[in-house]
């Protein structure tokens, strides 16, 4: 476990556990009038305590590469040659959020408010790769900076993204421009691209509450800015990222939903258009990419 701290914000990483985040608490503006309470509030769905050997699902946040979210159960196809991924969660027949979040990470380096992560999959199939990843605090800002490179035999389209969990659903309000949305079906995979049902339009200038009876489904067209209010708890997060695409999961019910800022929607492997024209990027032997999101914290006034 490692303690990262700044001037508002508490992170708590754990790299041997998928290089995830336990918990990132803001702690208020102190010494500011009407400031909150001096006890930490919770950005982020913290790991429940007395946990002594997490699953990933329990995390405030995990990173998903080398792709995000489901690819279907056969593969696919790519330059003539199939690409089929093993099955990553027991009783899920789909490969699902990549590799990096089952497995532990090394700790390359870290100090009071930083620290740098590194996995090694060189000898991975399909997908032989090194992934590294930043966590770094300033202030009332969480930086995550994840990097993939390929080390494979082969050109092989990569993607990447975040998987933060949120707490308190019934209080969220969200704002997030979108242009469309990908329709799932049966199978959780998409069926069909469409215009943005009325309860699931984010865009306008006023975040709006989240749908009760649920979501889970690949916006397209984002331009990479979300906000998050949770008004009876006074706090705000602003999301940046130069990512095209959001995973919005608010499952009717629970206690959490989840944001995920990622480059490519669901099984974008096999949507029509090719892997590149849906957001994931072909890399070469040796090639690497990285994408970045910056979580900025606010109280509401």
């Amino acid at each position: 476990m490692i303690e990262l701290r700044s001037g508002c914000l508490r992170a708590v990483v754990l790299p041997a556990v998928g290089g995830g985040l336990a918990r990132l608490d803001w702690a208020g503006n102190p010494g500011r009038a009407g400031a909150l309470a001096t006890a930490p509030v919770p950005v982020l769905r913290p790991l429940a305590d007395g946990v002594a050997q997490p699953l990933p699902g329990q995390l405030a946040c995990f990173p998903l590469v080398p792709w995000s979210n489901r690819i279907a159960p056969g593969g696919f196809e790519f330059q003539g040659r199939r690409i089929t991924p093993a099955p990553t969660r027991e009783g899920e027949p789909c490969p699902i959020h990549g590799e990096g979040w089952r497995m532990p990470w090394h700790v390359e380096a870290h100090d009071e408010c930083s620290v740098v992560l590194s996995l090694y999959r060189r000898d991975g199939s399909p997908f032989a790769f090194t992934a590294h990843m930043a966590y770094t605090l300033s202030d009332n800002a969480l930086r995550v900076t994840l990097k993939v490179t390929n080390n494979g035999r082969h050109a092989l389209p990569f993607g990447l993204g975040l998987h933060p969990w949120m707490p308190c659903p019934e209080d969220a309000q969200l704002r997030a421009v979108a242009d469309g949305v990908w329709q799932s079906g049966a199978d959780k995979l998409p069926a069909e691209r469409s215009a943005l049902p009325p309860a699931w339009n984010f865009c306008g200038e006023v975040p709006r509450p989240l749908p009760r009876d649920g979501v889970d489904n690949a916006f397209t067209g984002w331009d990479g800015n979300a906000q998050i209010d949770w008004p009876s708890r006074r706090l705000r997060l602003h999301i940046g990222t130069d990512m095209g695409y959001y995973i919005l999961y608010v499952p009717p019910g629970k206690d959490f939903f989840c944001f995920e800022p990622v480059d490519h929607p669901v099984n974008a492997h096999n949507l029509p258009g090719g892997a590149a024209a849906n957001g994931l990027t072909v890399l070469a032997p040796g090639q690497d990419m990285r994408r970045t999101v910056r979580f900025t914290v606010e109280e509401i006034a």
